[in-house]
């Protein structure tokens, strides 16, 4: 089954250079794969050729992650997409094995990697993503030990530093928000998808090294915490069902504020305000989006609820 790998690329030709090495050895290689680079400011070198495989996309603005995925998506006529950052490096079986997923399981769209750390392959770096009903979002298993497993099993939505989806289902849904600019656009998706009737699977012998944050500082660094924190309100206010919406409200406000006390004693205190404050600054169009998204709602807030956690004492 054909498949195009998308790579958004920002500032890191080396990471770049060496996942494009990664996917030259696939037993399966790609049909096509599009790199978008985001008007990367150091030195873009040459990228070997993988077999005519490569196209490359510049930007002369860094347009984001969201974005970039969509540009590049809007190039795409094949049926599968995946989507790999610069700094997650795939196994040689890592195509064969998420395409073997998605012909046994045609129910599923969306198909999860399991990330392992490229710095301690000991150490599971996420096995796809986990949504909280407070609205709080994580790699599930990440800093775990990393264990084989057989056999696949469903995840809220895969991380999207090394996922597949159907072409035509993620078109559905609209693609990335690119008002997110990046981080938790990829659960935002997934949960997108889900309203929609689309489930995700995770593929455990999909096995991808990931570096993680490379480009933007660390998940704790100033911007991914900014982003990260604006985007939680925008991800709950735009897809969560009316019915779950109202009873998780207060529960949402509440895991907010205690996430911004915890910022002060990180010395981030001051940046997730300002998260908080961009996010309510926007939330009346974060409003509208709802009315379309929730218009065009298939799955019911009972099959939503099934895949949310809600471990009490169980997440971050």
């Amino acid at each position: 089954m054909p498949l195009t790998v998308i790579i958004v690329n920002f500032n890191s030709f080396e990471l770049l250079a060496k996942c494009l090495r990664h996917l030259s050895l696939q037993t399966v290689l790609p049909g096509r794969v599009f790199v978008l680079d985001n008007a990367s400011t150091e030195g873009f070198g040459k990228i070997k050729d993988l077999s005519g495989r490569v196209t490359v996309f510049k930007m002369t603005d860094n347009i984001g992650f969201a974005a970039g995925n969509n540009f590049a998506l809007a190039e795409c006529t094949t049926p599968l997409v995946a989507l790999l950052n610069p700094d997650a490096f795939p196994e040689p079986d890592w195509i064969e094995k998420l395409l073997l997923a998605a012909e046994k399981y045609p129910e599923y769209s969306m198909f999860g990697s399991r990330l392992v750390s490229a710095q301690n392959p000991k150490l599971l770096d996420g096995d796809g993503d986990r949504y909280h009903v407070s609205g709080a979002a994580w790699r599930e298993g990440h800093g775990r030990l990393f264990q084989k497993e057989a056999t696949p099993w469903e995840v809220f939505s895969p991380c999207a530093a090394a996922a597949m989806y159907r072409t035509e289902a993620l078109r559905e849904a609209g693609g990335f928000d690119e008002d997110f600019f990046c981080y938790l656009e990829d659960v935002d998706l997934g949960f997108r998808m889900r309203l929609l009737g689309h489930r995700c699977l995770q593929v455990p012998s999909a096995v991808v090294h990931h570096l993680g944050s490379a480009t933007s500082g660390g998940q704790r660094g100033d911007f991914a915490v900014y982003h990260g924190h604006r985007n939680m309100v925008w991800t709950f206010f735009k897809n969560m069902p009316a019915t779950l919406f109202w009873i998780l409200l207060p529960l949402h406000v509440m895991v907010n504020l205690i996430s911004v006390v915890i910022g002060f004693h990180r010395w981030q205190g001051k940046i997730m305000i300002r998260a908080k404050i961009a996010a309510l600054a926007e939330i009346r169009t974060a409003w509208q989006k709802r009315s379309r998204i929730q218009n065009q709602r298939k799955a019911s807030a009972r099959e939503i609820l099934r895949v949310l956690d809600k471990r009490i004492f169980r997440f971050k």
